[in-house]
């Protein structure tokens, strides 16, 4: 990574609790995914016009999550069928900072991202307590119809617009494990872009268009399954899939 260390020394700094302010729980959310040679262009684009989170020197931050679902895998279903509202339900570790969140993300019928979290000291292979709470206000489960499914492990550079209420994921270094295999994505990168309204205007987007690197949504959990339940339903999932394998090989 040390070419990248390079191109990410040259933004300037986001503070976490810049970016904080800038949470955008309810949002509207634009995925692009790409090869992960390209970033480096990507980034030197963006340097003057996007801030990089900074958190005691760490710029390109690890995250650990675990993913719950039904026996019959139901929320990957909804995502197949694109159901609403659909729901992800997880726990998510911030490596670097020690920070842990039971987090519950819900796209709603207008398209809309909405995402509930509280704070939590680690990850748990059960939801109980606060986060039982938070799981049957915001959703019509209860902690009995889930379990841990799948982990989704990457290392994620995030960005805050210097112009707009807009802000920036990339992943790369892409890993899932369930307890029989492990399954890793180091050629791919995936970029997610957060608007407070479709209609924004965003940068950030109109580079990745201007290289030729088109928009389209599929979830890293959904890709994940696809992956490591090879059973599954996935009909809806088959086009996009092997335009994300072509990237990533």
């Amino acid at each position: 990574m040390s070419g990248l260390e390079d191109i990410l020394k040259k933004f300037e700094n986001v503070s976490l609790e810049a970016l904080d302010e800038l949470k955008l729980m309810d949002r509207f959310d634009t995925k692009f995914t790409f090869r992960r040679d390209q970033l480096p262009g990507i980034l030197e684009a963006m340097i003057p016009r996007y801030r990089l989170l900074d958190v005691k020197g760490v710029r390109a931050h690890r995250y650990r999550t675990l993913y719950f679902d039904t026996d019959t895998l139901g929320l990957y279903a909804q995502h197949h069928n694109g159901q609403f509202t659909r729901h992800k339900v997880r726990y998510r570790s911030y490596v670097d900072s020690g920070l842990c969140f039971f987090e519950i993300k819900a796209k709603t019928n207008k398209g809309r991202t909405r995402k509930s979290r509280i704070e939590c000291e680690a990850v748990r292979g059960v939801i109980e307590g606060e986060a039982e709470s938070l799981l049957e206000k915001e959703t019509p489960f209860s902690p009995s119809d889930l379990n841990p499914i799948l982990w989704v492990e990457f290392t994620r550079l995030s960005l805050a617009s210097v112009s707009s209420p807009e802000r920036l994921t990339i992943d790369i270094n892409l890993s899932y494990s369930t307890e029989d295999a492990v399954l890793q994505f180091p050629k791919l990168g995936i970029a997610e872009v957060k608007r407070d309204k479709p209609t924004s205007g965003s940068v950030f987007m109109d580079e990745m268009r201007a290289q030729r690197i088109w928009e389209g949504s599929m979830s890293k959990y959904c890709f994940g399954v696809v992956n490591l339940f090879p059973t599954v339903k996935m009909n809806l999932f088959k086009e996009r899939i092997r335009q994300i394998k072509e990237l990533a090989t």
